[in-house]
């Protein structure tokens, strides 16, 4: 471990000292304000202080510095270029409650932006509002109790049937709005169950959530017999978008039968996921449920972009303001510069880079669950008991002392052991076989030195952590 500032204080060391003989600031703070003894704060020059934070900084993993093959979040390379247009004073500096007229060129952006959404995915109208993907989910879940209510028939539709390949937050999502979540198994090859489907179709459902892809890798190539078997009850299909990234430019959705989507712009569009401020997320819907998107909606009149709140049937507003406008430029920039045909690159570059590394991990020793082709992301598992015990978990943990971030592991729930690796577009031929030989290394240690594997990381400033005191007795504090 790095030592902390306060190990590294020595009295008298200051980073800051004002010149003899001014006015110094706490002489212009009335006295009653004051503390009255001096805060324990560790003493240091501020090269002390900028190189703690500099070597704390080195020490994390990130998508700028590791491979970071976390399965079902999709963590792309987010280009500078884009970041530095989004952020560009002329956006940056406008204030959030400036009048239309006043910031045409940022509402010009934001619809340029909607409608290629709407392009890529097939559907007719959108929202930018949602701060993030499970934000839109919930937001699509409101809009379908709004949509009910107003043919009256929110009292009998009550649940919302999700198959258990789906994303975690879609179940959560449905309980937050107040429906009875119906979980229906995958069949044996991991798509929807189609007589599983029919079993709980009924008058009483209100909508039914898939994945697409998948959280096993799968397309779901069913998915239209699925929307007619829904449709005929008079459900609302919706798709999670999240993982996008494998069907841009290949399959709009909105051909499928899905009547809303949602997409994570952090995933597919390059902002980056977590850490970096506000989501956002989008949510698209087909014509019928136009009315009940939440407001307020960029409209244009005689050529001039306005901002709309007049909707009566609008569930109304869900954010402060725009949404994270920041966020929504950043996407937009990012769209602009692959265009119509790199748009269909990144799918096919996805999905051929998952594929590759599958076949990778595979020759490794790792099994896949299924042998068939995945979209952008594989699903493996572990048996323990071949080798001398090792889980999935000390794979992972291993990982990390070869210099690459931990894949998900334990997800999907339907996989027992499992390790999901998603590579995503922006990865090399020599990254993913440099990976897939780590896990090969791994592997026949855990053949020959399972205790190794049992035991790692290694070469981390922080070894492997007593999980269950440290959810049960956290230490928060540098010094009890």
């Amino acid at each position: 471990m790095l030592p902390t500032l306060y190990e590294l204080s020595t009295e008298g060391r200051r980073a800051v000292r004002f010149p003899k003989g001014s006015t110094h600031p706490w002489q212009k703070i009335p006295s009653g304000l004051l503390r009255t003894k001096a805060p324990k704060l560790p003493e240091v020059t501020e090269l002390d202080a900028v190189r703690h934070f500099t070597q704390a900084s080195q020490l994390n993993y990130s998508v700028d510095t590791q491979f970071y093959p976390l399965g079902s979040c999709t963590m792309k390379y987010n280009p500078k270029a884009c970041f530095r247009l989004a952020f560009h004073p002329a956006f940056a500096g406008a204030h959030p409650e400036s009048p239309a007229w006043a910031i045409q060129g940022t509402l010009r952006a934001v619809k340029d932006f909607e409608n290629g959404l709407l392009e890529i995915t097939g559907m007719d109208a959108i929202t930018l509002a949602p701060a993030a993907g499970a934000h839109a989910e919930l937001v699509g879940i409101l809009i379908t109790n709004a949509y009910f209510r107003d043919k009256g028939e929110s009292k009998q539709r009550k649940k919302i049937i999700i198959p258990d390949s789906a994303h975690g937050t879609n179940p959560a999502s449905a309980a937050l709005g107040g429906y009875e979540v119906v979980t229906i198994k995958s069949n044996r090859r991991g798509r929807i169950n189609l007589e599983d489907l029919k079993a709980h179709l009924d008058e009483t459902t209100a909508l039914v959530m898939m994945t697409v892809p998948n959280t096993l890798g799968l397309f779901e190539d069913q998915i239209m017999e699925a929307a007619r078997l829904v449709h005929n009850v008079g459900a609302q299909m919706y798709m999670d978008g999240a993982n996008m990234n494998a069907l841009m430019g290949i399959v709009k959705p909105g051909s499928l039968g899905f009547d809303m989507m949602h997409l994570n712009l952090h995933k597919t569009f390059s902002v980056p996921h977590g850490g970096g401020g506000p989501g956002a997320g989008v949510l698209l819907v087909k014509r019928h449920l136009e009315p009940f998107l939440p407001v307020p909606r960029i409209a244009e009149k005689n050529g001039e972009l306005t901002v709309e709140d007049n909707a009566p049937k609008s569930i109304g507003r869900i954010r402060s303001f725009h949404g994270s406008t920041g966020n929504l430029l950043w996407a937009a920039a990012y769209l602009d510069l692959l265009g119509k045909e790199g748009v269909f690159d990144v799918s096919k570059q996805a999905i051929l880079n998952a594929n590759y590394l599958r076949v990778l991990l595979t020759e490794a020793g790792l099994t896949p669950y299924d042998d068939g082709p995945c979209m952008h992301e594989a699903v493996f598992t572990v048996d323990p008991k071949k080798l001398n015990g090792v889980r999935t978990l000390d794979i992972a943990k291993r990982l990390l002392d070869f210099g690459f971030y931990a894949p998900t592991v334990y997800f999907p729930l339907i996989v027992p052991e499992a390790i999901m690796v998603e590579p995503t577009e922006t990865e090399s031929p020599e990254t993913l076989e440099a990976f897939a030989q780590a896990v090969k290394t791994i592997l026949e240690e855990a053949r020959t030195n399972p205790d190794h594997v049992k035991s790692a990381p290694h070469k981390l400033p922080v070894r492997r952590l007593d999980e269950v005191t440290a959810a049960r007795s956290p230490v928060l504090r540098w010094r009890q």
